[in-house]
């Protein structure tokens, strides 16, 4: 079940309404994608073609490493990665809840939070930017990954995708 759609952008300023509904976007395209994938041979959630991650399952748990890394970033705790041998299912239920725990969390919010500029530092890179640029980060990460697993799955007959784009959660996802 998605969370509660955001309030109107009359009633806060554009970023954290664009913020909310991307994070909520998100949980529904996650959630509609998932959905997908459970009517499908489970087999195939491990069969291996080329691409980043050859496996669907190895592009979701990514999707979801990724998510709980910057996710962590925002809410200053702990980074926990998933685990990488996790069952289909396991990787499946690990986003979702993932995805609605980030929702609820990002709908709480205030502007201020959101406006606030996290400093990060690790091996690879520097950089003290905005908790929504984080947020923009790792739904468009999801999002491009997301587009893999779709490719991944034509590339195994599977043609019959949802369609996941984030105009199409504006008008009919959020009803």
């Amino acid at each position: 079940m998605l969370p509660e759609q955001s309030a109107t952008a009359t009633q806060e300023n554009a970023i954290a309404y664009a913020m909310k509904n991307f994070a909520a976007y998100n949980f529904w395209a996650n959630t509609t994608l998932i959905n997908w994938l459970r009517t499908k041979p489970a087999s195939l959630m491990d069969a291996e073609v080329p691409s980043s991650f050859p496996t669907i399952r190895r592009t979701l748990i990514h999707i979801l490493q990724t998510q709980q890394y910057w996710f962590s970033v925002i809410s200053k705790t702990e980074f926990q990665p998933f685990d990488t041998e996790a069952t289909t299912e396991a990787a499946f239920q690990g986003l979702l809840d993932h995805s609605a725990t980030v929702a609820t969390y990002i709908k709480e919010m205030t502007e201020e939070d959101l406006q606030d500029k996290t400093l990060v530092t690790s091996p690879w890179f520097e950089c003290n930017f905005n908790n929504f640029e984080y947020l923009i980060q790792f739904v468009n990460h999801g999002t491009y990954h997301r587009g893999q697993v779709i490719t991944i799955g034509r590339n195994l007959d599977l043609t019959d995708a949802p369609m996941t784009d984030y105009n199409y959660y504006n008008i009919y996802g959020k009803a």
